[in-house]
């Protein structure tokens, strides 16, 4: 990674860092990933989204919420369903690389040298 320098722009570095972890926290679960997945393509409703993904309605729920708080999704109701879409293309990008490479080292961990690794853990 680059460093960050004060000559690079007039921003408050810390301000930076926080905002990267606090999206890094809304992204570290198994499961948002999984919901971010299953919405990359196209919208889905709850009832769609919990045949996909193996948990319960009211934890599928609280992890919509906060991905939907947080930006990363967008909702609309349509009668007594709710849909999901992707509201933020940066943030599933960034799950798309981090996931990519780490499914890489896993298939072939010979072919990554540990320099490239991004997974500091061994298949």
């Amino acid at each position: 990674m680059q460093q960050l320098t004060d000559t690079d722009a007039d921003f408050d570095k810390d301000r930076v860092f926080e905002l990267a972890a606090e999206l890094f926290s809304i992204l570290s679960t198994p499961t948002r990933l999984r919901i971010l997945n299953a919405l990359c393509d196209k919208e889905k409703s709850v009832s769609e989204l919990l045949a996909e993904i193996d948990t319960t309605q009211p934890n599928l729920s609280q992890h919509l919420n906060l991905l939907y708080r947080a930006g990363v999704l967008a909702k609309r109701k349509e009668g007594t369903q709710v849909y999901y879409r992707v509201q933020s293309e940066q943030a599933v990008a960034l799950c798309r690389t981090v996931c990519t490479q780490i499914a890489i080292e896993l298939d072939q961990p010979e072919g990554v040298p540990s320099s490239r690794r991004l997974s500091p853990w061994r298949s």
